[in-house]
């Protein structure tokens, strides 16, 4: 078992790395200088933290947060700013790239013949892999942008489902986390390919930039788990009042609330009302999506205000329950008796019966 979180715990940290990797390679590609290169070095990070996780806590997760989710984060984003910034990224002529194409599969058919021909097969294998390369590299690069931001998001799924859990969440939290995920990142993905395919936004870059702080800002919530902690409020915060007993009992709801409306939903409606009012950007699902994040927002305040009434019930009735006794024990001594007085009091009211006698007859004569 213990092979097996191992195993886990450093296979996933691999694909992170890798998968960062790919996005210092394309940013590379795109700005044409390979001292972008040293975005790599990002990933000593995780290297570090990948040795003193497998020493340290064997392999094992932390309970309310994950090093290795959040150091991906920090490896990864800086390249996708670069290409999201980069005044290229967001221009593909598809006349283009259908020529680059036609051009891309000729050289492959010309060096698939040349190869099969001239060289052996280990060689072949490299040509292949390098014509693998050159069509990766023919792709348009709002594509590969939006693949980057697509497989980021499924590798942020994927990676916390293989690593290993730590101690104070169950497969179950586990479950939910994921799903709660999945959402998370359906939004956040349709959130920069909205609102970043729009000209009036590109011609923009302080609004770009505005865009991709709000974007980092929302996942940020990733390498967090407090939406699915359960804390065991202890019998002594009901006695400390409403705001401790209120934030023991529903810490995970409200996380959810708080991720809500400060790191998801409220910051995507304010950038959608800003590019709808002062840039005068409207179509048909930016306003859908708009109204759905007012939707939400709303419905997570109203949920606060149900869960704070709920509790403000449960002090109340607590409350008015050890009051009721204490009348109930007031009455009895006012009224001047007690228990011992009913009973002594019962007793004397008791009539004992007399043991009956025969009863003789005078008036008869005796024989």
């Amino acid at each position: 078992m213990e092979g097996l979180v191992f195993l886990n715990a450093l296979a996933t940290r691999l694909l992170f790395v890798l998968h960062s990797l790919v996005g210092v390679w394309r940013v590379t590609e795109v700005k044409k200088e390979s001292w972008y290169w040293l975005l790599a070095l990002l990933n000593l990070l995780l290297f570090l933290e990948t040795a003193l996780t497998l020493r340290f806590k064997r392999g094992r997760g932390y309970k309310w947060f994950s090093p290795a989710i959040f150091l991906y984060l920090i490896s990864i984003v800086p390249s996708l700013w670069l290409l999201e910034l980069h005044h290229v990224t967001q221009y593909c002529s598809i006349q283009a790239e259908g020529t680059s194409q036609n051009i891309s599969r000729k050289e492959v058919f010309n060096q698939t013949l040349t190869s099969s021909e001239q060289i052996s097969r280990a060689d072949d294998l490299i040509e292949t892999a390098k014509v693998f390369v050159n069509n990766l590299s023919t792709v348009c690069e709002k594509v590969w942008t939006l693949g980057l931001h697509q497989t980021f998001l499924l590798m942020l799924i994927i990676g916390r489902w293989l690593l290993p859990i730590g101690v104070g969440i169950t497969r179950d939290q586990l479950s939910q986390l994921l799903l709660m995920f999945v959402g998370t990142a359906a939004d956040i993905l349709e959130f920069t390919s909205e609102t970043l395919e729009e000209q009036n936004v590109r011609n923009s870059p302080a609004l770009v930039c505005a865009i991709l702080v709000i974007w980092t800002w929302s996942m940020l919530q990733f390498p967090l788990d407090l939406a699915v902690q359960n804390v065991v409020c202890p019998v002594s915060v009901t006695e400390r009042g409403f705001p401790s007993l209120f934030f023991c009992q529903y810490s995970a709801d409200l996380w959810n609330i708080g991720i809500s409306v400060f790191i998801q939903d409220g910051p995507f409606l304010v950038v959608r009302l800003i590019l709808m009012t002062y840039f005068k950007v409207i179509n048909q699902m930016l306003v859908f999506f708009a109204v759905k994040n007012f939707l939400v927002v709303v419905l997570q305040l109203y949920r606060l205000v149900v869960l704070a009434l709920a509790v403000r019930a449960s002090l109340r009735s607590q409350s008015e329950g050890p009051k009721g006794e204490h009348g109930c024990r007031g009455q009895t001594s006012e009224s001047g008796s007690s228990p011992q007085d009913w009973q002594s009091e019962s007793k004397e009211g008791l009539a004992i019966p007399l043991r009956g006698s025969p009863v003789t007859d005078d008036s008869q004569p005796t024989p």
